[in-house]
């Protein structure tokens, strides 16, 4: 059986530190996609699945600071470390404040920086676990996403993996906003056209089967996602 490789963004614009670091991430097993500036970094991003942002803060066209800002607008959750020659203490504090894991000061020792990657990534993938471990009850339905399964009074409604993974987004995130972006990234693995209109589908069938409780909506949020209204 094979085992999922970590994907790790990396965006340093010195391009021997570059190619080193991404030369031995991928010794030890990562994937790991190299970009030479901001702008590149977050078209990558967008593009592509990450488990970890790796960001030199200095950088041409878009700064790590920006854009470590329009990532998290896209994802909160993501793992991401700064990597700066910058070692004043505002600029690490303005890291710190932008939600980044760690900030690493260059120059650092490759193997420790592997071991903080390691370490952050086993604590999120815990955390998964957990949430996947997690049951809601959203207003007269209940939802075990464990067991793929859409309970109304006597009735249930098994989930296709998709439809579940959808739900259970949409159940961490009740009664608050879902970006596209984020859903498109985690499930589909990538925010295109095509990949968008196959979600609006999901969502269409996932209202089918809540508009038992009328007090149960989907609600679009144009231009930004969607929103799971349950009763409080």
């Amino acid at each position: 059986m094979d085992v999922r490789k970590y994907r790790i963004l990396l965006c340093e614009d010195d391009s021997n530190l570059g190619m080193v670091l991404k030369n031995y991430l991928e010794l030890n097993d990562y994937e790991v996609v190299l970009e030479r500036d901001g702008r590149l970094g977050f078209a990558a991003f967008q593009r592509e699945k990450f488990d970890i942002c790796l960001l030199d803060v200095m950088m041409p066209n878009v700064d790590g600071f920006s854009l470590a800002e329009d990532i998290r607008d896209i994802d909160p959750e993501i793992p991401l470390f700064f990597i700066s020659a910058k070692t004043m203490k505002d600029d690490i504090i303005n890291g710190y404040k932008l939600g980044a894991d760690d900030y690493i000061v260059k120059p650092f020792d490759s193997e420790v920086l592997l071991l903080k990657i390691k370490a952050i990534l086993k604590r999120n993938e815990e955390e998964v676990r957990q949430s996947e471990a997690a049951e809601f009850e959203l207003g007269l339905f209940h939802f075990n996403p464990k067991l793929r399964e859409l309970k109304f009074k006597d009735k249930t409604q098994t989930l296709s993996p998709k439809e579940n993974d959808l739900l259970r987004m949409l159940s961490e995130n009740r009664n608050d906003l879902l970006p596209r972006e984020k859903a498109l990234k985690r499930i589909w693995g990538s925010d295109t056209y095509f990949n968008g209109r196959s979600m609006d589908v999901y969502i269409a069938k996932l209202r089918k089967y809540l508009k038992d409780d009328p007090n149960v909506e989907i609600v679009n949020i144009h231009g930004n996602g969607f929103r799971l209204v349950v009763p409080i």
